[in-house]
């Protein structure tokens, strides 16, 4: 593997180990998020919670870019799922291995690089992920395969930072690519509930800073304030730069 070339990889193994040792990120990711998901994203409770309805009893579910596994343990918590996920960081599969050892499975390993056998889960799910794939066209096919027959595929897929921001949900670079292989989808445009979301996670990195500063963890509370410059501007003038949509894609009988 070649984690050490991937984008962000040294930055994240040094995340996850924040991660796992502050009370003040937990308290931030509380506050934020609904729950303490450990995630460098924008992925709150309301978000995942959209994935719960298309899990069946005792159905199998696979995270793209897993992290630490909370995400996925609260998924299991509520549906009693069989939880898989991969991701690059060794120090974030560590702490999932760690924490979840009922019904699971982690890997660590790049888009591109893991696979799984054909027809393997009910549900896989890619929350702000997919922008790593270094071809997205073969990740799509690789996700297609995996799905079991009326399977559900569910991304939350933003634009306008990793990715370029194009005109609407038809025109992101995802959505070619499903264009362009007949793969039929739905969307929900979730940019102002992101938008708002990411000033709620501004207001919480400021309520948690002397949590934050008292644990050394002051670069931290800075790069979270960092992160939410965008909060300030009106949404007006947000959604010019930035959207945001939930995918979700059926594979057939």
């Amino acid at each position: 593997m070649e984690e050490q070339d991937s984008l962000f990889y040294n930055e994240y193994e040094q995340f996850y180990m924040m991660a796992k040792a502050s009370k003040a990120f937990r308290a931030f990711c509380e506050k934020a998020f609904g729950e303490d998901f450990s995630q460098d994203g924008f992925s709150d409770v309301s978000q995942v919670d959209r994935v719960l309805e298309f899990i069946p009893a005792d159905g199998h579910v696979l995270d793209i870019g897993c992290g630490n596994g909370k995400m996925l343990g609260y998924v299991q918590a509520k549906t009693g799922a069989h939880i898989y996920g991969f991701d690059y960081s060794s120090n974030a599969i560590d702490l999932a291995r760690e924490l979840f050892k009922n019904k699971s499975s982690f890997i660590q390993g790049c888009i591109g690089e893991v696979d799984y056998p054909d027809k393997s889960f009910d549900v896989v799910i890619s929350m702000d992920t997919m922008y790593f794939a270094k071809d997205m066209s073969k990740l799509v096919e690789q996700i297609m395969r995996w799905l079991k027959d009326g399977g559900t595929f569910v991304t939350c897929y933003q634009e306008g930072d990793v990715m370029p921001k194009t005109d609407n949900a038809h025109t992101t670079v995802l959505a070619k690519v499903l264009t362009d292989k007949n793969i039929s989808f739905d969307y929900i445009d979730i940019t102002k509930e992101s938008y708002d979301l990411l000033r709620r996670k501004r207001a919480a990195a400021y309520e948690c800073e002397a949590l934050f500063r008292a644990e050394g963890n002051s670069s931290w509370f800075e790069m979270l304030v960092a992160q939410t410059d965008y909060a300030e501007k009106p949404f007006d003038e947000y959604q010019k730069e930035l959207a945001r949509y939930v995918y979700i894609v059926r594979k057939g009988e």
